[in-house]
């Protein structure tokens, strides 16, 4: 009889990978982001351990949407006070924080627990085409 596999902390082997947005489509990457992230491409996946990997992405400012989702998609927040709900379409966020609309995408798409905080931790999103993360030797990863 096997016995089921559970990786343990020191059978987690973490890499680093740069991702360029450039032109990709926003919902798309961000699956597949997400999907990395979880670690569910290696074949020692485990739902209740975070073993996925670090993934940097540059030229979140060059994402691109299908349709009219630049101003019908819409972001939500509350100030805290009565009817303080305010709303802030696509178009703008991506003027603005272009970073913040690939993050909420891959938010939604990882466990709303203790774990899919700890795996969104290891995703870093950056407008333009540098980043400060050379130190980790980030190999390219093609889409």
């Amino acid at each position: 009889m096997m016995k089921t596999f559970s990786p343990k902390p020191e059978d987690i082997k973490r890499q680093w990978y740069t991702v360029d947005a450039e032109g990709q489509i926003l919902g798309r990457l961000a699956a597949v982001l997400a999907h990395r992230l979880r670690g569910k491409h290696k074949p020692e996946f485990a739902p209740h351990v975070d073993n996925g990997d670090f993934i940097v992405v540059v030229n979140c400012e060059k994402i691109k949407v299908t349709g009219n989702k630049l101003l019908q998609k819409k972001y939500y927040r509350h100030t805290g006070y009565v009817g303080g709900i305010k709303e802030t379409s696509l178009q703008t966020v991506l003027e603005k924080k272009p970073a913040f609309a690939l993050m909420a995408a891959v938010k939604g798409m990882l466990p709303r627990n203790r774990l899919g905080r700890a795996m969104l931790k290891k995703l870093k999103v950056y407008a333009g085409p540098s980043h400060p993360h050379e130190a980790q030797k980030p190999t390219p990863l093609s889409l």
